[in-house]
């Protein structure tokens, strides 16, 4: 039976609501006491004005622009003053940047939703076309760009009749920005249902859906993550991840002021830097994604020079986590890896594992599964995994993973076709295929298997990416292995690999295929390899398998049959 507009937005709204509930607790009872992240700044500019918030090292600098609490309130304020007085920004507007991690981006986040204004955070990676399609289809009427951007900039304008100003991070605004009040009044009060963040999926298919997050999201899953991860006034965190990403965001700039810590903003990741700057820093806490991860245990440094005893462990997660990697890393540098999992549309970790198991139950939960846990749901949101019709699934069996609480999303931005499938039996669904464990508490600790999207299904029979590769990365020589499903006309879908050999390795596909055939049955091996020298990534660093199906179209008539 079709529905009316009428009918269907009815819905949508009624499940946008169940999803946004936690377990009874309404959206609108709030966990945190603060109305909005604005009076959660001014709070804590009060309460420690000379405590360090930030501390920023640009490349290639040895020392960094530190900003105590007060002086960042100072900062912030001046740059809401302009925002207001100068572009004109009121409450509900979008402001988008298209820079990299600066101290002065975090200004204009702040500034923004001390006004009740929407951030729109973009990635210089993405192509101009994707820049321009987001920038029209979230109404952005201002956006701030690092002078190297200048030139995009310009060619963005013409394509986008509704951004009003293009407003360089450089020296003149600097002038600009530093001769405002340093104290703000906002003619009208936030609210935390405010929309304060406006980010699009980096989806392989169709038009980027914008995710539409409240400055509630934010502070709810700041709550959440600090009691969780047991964080306090004394914890020294550091950011190497994008800034234009939730993780960025709100995992190591909203968590640490929640939690009145400081934080080490770099401009990006640096392998050779990354240890020296934890040691230095006395850094406690970082966010990192598994390709980072792999980095490091490329670049193989010795860091029995640096005192790292403040180190408590490495948060991971936004892309597939082997075992193998997981196991290679904590082995090699002896730090412990807090993994994790969420997405922008749950604002960003919605389930992490427990900061207080033993070390036995530490290696347990990520090491005898094949897959790494990506722990227990917390704060403020819960989970459980789900078939097709909606139903919750019990121990040990697979299904879709789903999730309902105060870190939901608002919804995806005038996308009501997207949120009636979203939301479709009242809680988010993630669209990942997973399971969950008991431990002896009875807690339930959850595992992903794979994208639903991206599960082979070979006649009928599905299998998990994830499984096939935790087989391709123990081939020797191999440094990334890709299972990829691809069209067949026989199977309906085949199994494929596409590798990336390890610098001087010489690797080929006939070892390969003879290793995965011994350790897993012939359905499932792959049963052709592809080389490659690059893998496509999303801009959070999450694998494009689907992008790969094309170099297998030449496999589609081929019938693969087990050598006896």
């Amino acid at each position: 039976m079709s529905l009316t507009d009428t009918e269907r937005d009815a819905l949508i709204s009624a499940n946008i609501r169940r999803a946004r509930t936690l377990r009874d607790i309404a959206p609108e009872h709030y966990l945190v006491t603060q109305r909005s992240i604005g009076a959660l700044l001014d709070e804590r500019a009060r309460q420690s004005p000379y405590a360090n918030f930030i501390s920023f090292y640009a490349d290639g600098s040895s020392a960094a622009q530190a900003l105590t609490y007060a002086q960042f309130q100072q900062r912030v304020n001046q740059m809401a003053n302009l925002l207001q007085q100068r572009y004109g920004v009121r409450r509900g507007d979008r402001v988008a940047t298209l820079a990299y991690n600066h101290i002065d981006v975090v200004c204009v986040y702040f500034a923004c939703w001390k006004l009740g204004a929407t951030a729109t955070p973009q990635s210089a990676a993405e192509d101009d076309a994707r820049i321009a399609y987001i920038l029209n289809n979230a109404g952005c009427n201002v956006l701030f760009v690092h002078p190297q951007y200048a030139a995009r900039a310009s060619g963005l304008q013409p394509r986008v009749p509704g951004l009003r100003h293009v407003v360089l991070l450089d020296a003149e605004l600097q002038q600009h920005w530093r001769s405002q009040a340093d104290t703000f009044s906002a003619p009208a009060a936030c609210m935390l249902e405010d929309q304060c963040l406006l980010v699009y999926t980096s989806g392989t298919t169709g038009a980027p859906k914008g995710v539409m997050l409240s400055q509630y999201n934010l502070l709810a899953d700041a709550h959440g993550m600090a009691v969780w991860q047991k964080l306090d006034a004394a914890t020294r965190m550091m950011c190497v991840l994008p800034i234009y990403h939730v993780n960025g965001i709100v995992v190591t700039l909203v968590l640490p002021l929640f939690a009145g810590a400081s934080v080490v903003l770099c401009q990006a990741f640096k392998v050779d830097l990354f240890w020296r700057r934890m040691a230095q820093e006395r850094v406690h806490v970082v966010s990192v994604v598994p390709t980072l991860l792999q980095f490091l245990c490329e670049a193989d440094e010795d860091i029995s020079r640096y005192d790292l005893s403040g180190v408590r462990y490495i948060i991971c997660g936004a892309g597939t986590l082997a075992v193998s990697l997981v196991t290679r890393f904590e082995e090699r540098f002896g730090v412990r890896i807090l993994h994790g999992y969420g997405l922008s549309e749950v604002t960003a970790f919605a389930a992490k594992l427990p900061v207080d198991l033993s070390e036995e139950e530490h290696r347990h939960w990520l090491r005898d599964f094949g897959y790494p846990s990506i722990g227990v749901d917390f704060g403020a949101n819960e989970f459980a995994i789900h078939d097709a019709e909606g139903r919750a699934l019990p121990p040990g069996a697979r299904g879709e993973i789903v999730i309902r609480g105060h870190n939901v999303m608002l919804g995806y931005f005038q996308r009501p076709d997207a949120n009636l499938e979203t939301f479709k039996h009242g809680w988010f669904r993630s669209g990942d295929e997973g399971f969950y464990e008991l431990d002896a508490r009875g807690r339930k600790f959850f595992f992903i298997t794979g994208r639903i999207k991206e599960l082979i299904n070979r006649g009928g029979v599905k299998y998990s990416p994830f499984e096939i590769e935790e087989v391709l990365l123990q081939v020797p020589g191999v440094k990334i292995g890709l299972a990829v499903a691809f069209e067949n006309d026989w199977y309906g879908e085949e199994v494929g690999a596409y590798v990336v050999v390890e610098a001087g390795a010489a690797v080929s596909a006939e070892q390969v295929l003879a290793h995965c055939r011994a350790k897993m049955p012939y359905a499932k091996a792959p049963k052709v390899v592809e080389f490659g020298s690059e893998v496509p990534v999303t801009t959070t660093g999450k694998y494009q398998r689907l992008r790969l199906r094309d170099l297998f179209v030449k496999y589609k008539a081929t019938q693969f049959k087990e050598s006896k």
